[in-house]
Formats: structure tokens, sequence, C-alpha cells
């Protein structure tokens, strides 16, 4: 389970990126809405020590549990459903000792570890039907349970996730190919189908998100926030306001935008800390994400490749999912943004998964 690791193979730099980019989310978070900077605090040392731990032992340990893992992803996203604490129009939290925890985040991290065992065993047969099929279904499971909470945002990053997952395990090109045939035209249809009065596929108002990204000016009662968020990300220029800003018409004083200290976190840094901060925030989650595929591609067996590129994966999508949205470029959908966006399970879970990421960059290499 733990063993003697030698210090000089532990990556500083990538725990340095993912510290300092905490810090700023701190800082932001503070600044969005006070009362939630404490909590954000308490989550970065939680999450410290997680990673800590989890950086010392061995990833092979943990994926002896696989299955285990799968099944208490599936089981907490059931448990979810029957006895979970609906917020907003969602149902996405569940009450453990009186912590609120939210599931779909932490099976996002059990996911890459089940699927990186599973494809490591099966590397042989990854690109026959059976296991293709197979995984299609064990992945199935999730995603639908995820989808009836609803929460459509973790569905589409965890099945980007899972692609990602697929293609470095060594996915035929040929197969990706024939899937993009099928996927390009079904994207098309889908936007075709989802201006469509009484469609089947989407809630109401997953709909009415979509037609307010693509009409914004026919549907201003939805599309404000979207429309707020550009707005206090160009007011900030390119030093920005500063933090804790005291203008009333800053989207925070002014309550332009429902909970920005979550997924319109990024509007907040545009207009405290400008051009500049926000530059700042994308290099650093893009320097993480390299970090984790060097590490993965200097990996000793290809399980530690499949671990460190599925969570640079995670980070990669789920950034550019939140900024898109924050800057109009993807329809309003709620997601947080990886290391900055207030959210205890968000922030643990992800520095579980850079410890384990941490973990594989320190294994001897075989030779």
């Amino acid at each position: 389970m733990f063993k003697q690791y030698q210090l000089r193979n532990y990556n500083f730099r990538l725990l340095f990126y993912i510290i300092l980019v905490t810090i700023m989310g701190i800082l932001i978070v503070g600044s969005a809405q006070e009362s939630s900077q404490d909590k954000q605090i308490f989550g970065m040392a939680i999450g410290m020590v997680a990673l800590i731990v989890c950086s010392l032992i061995d990833y092979h340990f943990l994926l002896k549990f696989q299955w285990l893992m799968y099944l208490l992803c599936v089981a907490l996203l059931v448990a979810v459903l029957i006895f979970g604490k609906e917020v907003n129009g969602a149902t996405r939290w569940i009450l453990i000792f009186g912590i609120q925890f939210q599931p779909s985040e932490l099976a996002k991290v059990l996911l890459i570890l089940f699927f990186s065992k599973l494809f490591s065993d099966y590397r042989e047969y990854i690109n026959t039907v059976r296991l293709i099929g197979a995984s299609l279904i064990l992945i199935g499971i999730p995603l639908f349970l995820v989808y009836k909470e609803p929460n459509l945002s973790t569905t589409i990053a965890i099945t980007l996730i899972f692609c990602s997952l697929l293609y470095v395990a060594g996915l035929s090109y040929k197969i990706i190919g024939g899937v993009l045939a099928v996927v390009i035209p079904l994207v098309i249809i889908f936007f075709s189908l989802i201006v469509q009065p009484d469609q089947p596929f989407f809630h109401d108002y997953q709909q009415e998100r979509v037609l307010a990204w693509l009409e914004p000016e026919k549907y201003p009662d939805i599309a404000y926030q979207q429309l707020n968020s550009k707005m206090a990300i160009g007011s900030g220029q390119l030093y920005g306001k500063g933090l804790d800003t005291n203008e009333i018409s800053s989207v925070k004083n002014g309550n332009f935008i429902a909970e920005p200290q979550t997924d319109f976190i990024f509007a907040v840094a545009g207009e405290e800390l400008g051009f500049i901060g926000c530059c700042a925030i994308i290099i650093l989650l893009f320097l993480i994400v390299l970090e984790c595929i060097w590490m993965g591609r200097k990996a000793r067996d290809l399980e530690g490749t499949l671990i460190c590129c599925g969570m640079g994966a995670f980070i990669g999508f789920q950034s550019f999912i939140n900024i898109g949205v924050a800057t109009g470029l993807l329809p309003n959908t709620g997601i947080p943004l990886p290391f900055v966006s207030y959210g205890l399970t968000s922030l643990v879970t992800l520095f579980i998964g850079m410890g384990i990421v941490l973990n594989v960059g320190m294994q001897p290499k075989k030779y």
C-alpha cells in the first residue's frame, strides 16, 4: 500500500500550480460571497491532507478495488435520487453525517480509476465490439443516474472524460472516424429538435437555456445571467476593479448573477481581476492539464497513463465548459470551475484526484 518514494520524483511544480490557483479561487470566492470564504479555506485544508495521503498510496493498490469503486459510485448516485436534497429544482446532494455532499463530483474520479483499470486489463480487446459495448453499458448506468438528477452539464463532462480514456487506451482511428460520422449529423439534428415545442429529450428549463443562448434578445429573462456575465468580464478591462469592489453596478453587489461564487465565478474574476487575472487562471489550469498529460506520458504503465490523462481531461473539459458559459460561447449550464468555484465536494475531489496523479509520477519506471 505505502512505498518508499524518492522526494526528487515528487512533482512540486504541479503542486505549486494547484495551490496557487486554489488560493486565487479562495480570494475570488470571498469577494463574491464573504460567508463562503472560510468554508473554501477549510475545503483546501482538507483537500491538501487528502492530496498528500493519496500521493503516498500506491495507485496499483487502489485499482485492486475497481469494482468496489464502481459499485460505490452507482450506489451513491442512486442514493441521491432516493434520499437527495432538492435545491433549485435539482436533486444533486445528500447529507452524510450532517455534511452536504455531491456524489456526482466524486463519481468523476471513481470512474476514471475504474475505466483506467478496465482498459488496461483488456487493452488488446479495446477495438472489439464486446469491450466497447460492455464499457458503454458500464458508463451508461452512472450517466443515466446523473442525468436524472437532473445534471446535464456533469453528464456531458463525464461523457467527454470517458471518450478521452477510450482514445488514450488505443481506440482505432477508424472507429473514431465512424463515430464522428454519426455524431456530427446527430448534433445537427439535436439543434433542429431543441427548438421544437414539446420535444421529449430535455427538461423545459434546459431547452429554454439553449434557446436563450441562440437568441438572447428573444429570451432576456433567461439569458440575463450570461449577458450580465459578459458585461462584467468586459467591464474589468485590463487590470480589473480590484477584489471587494464596492461599486453597486458590480455583478455581486447588484445581484445581476445568481450564485456568482459557483457557476459564474469567472465573471467575478473578470470584473475584479481584469484580463490579466482571467489569463492567470486560464494559464494555471492549462499548465495543470499539461502536467497531467506529461506525467501520463512518462507513467510506468497504461493504468498510470490513463489516470493522469483522465484527470487532465476532467480539469480541461470542465474548465472549458465553465468559462465557455461565462463568456457566452456555450449555453448556460451549471458546472464549477476547477479549484476556483466554491464547493467543498468539488474541491476535495479534485485534490484527491491530483494526489493519485502525483503518485503515478513517483512510481519507479520499468526497464
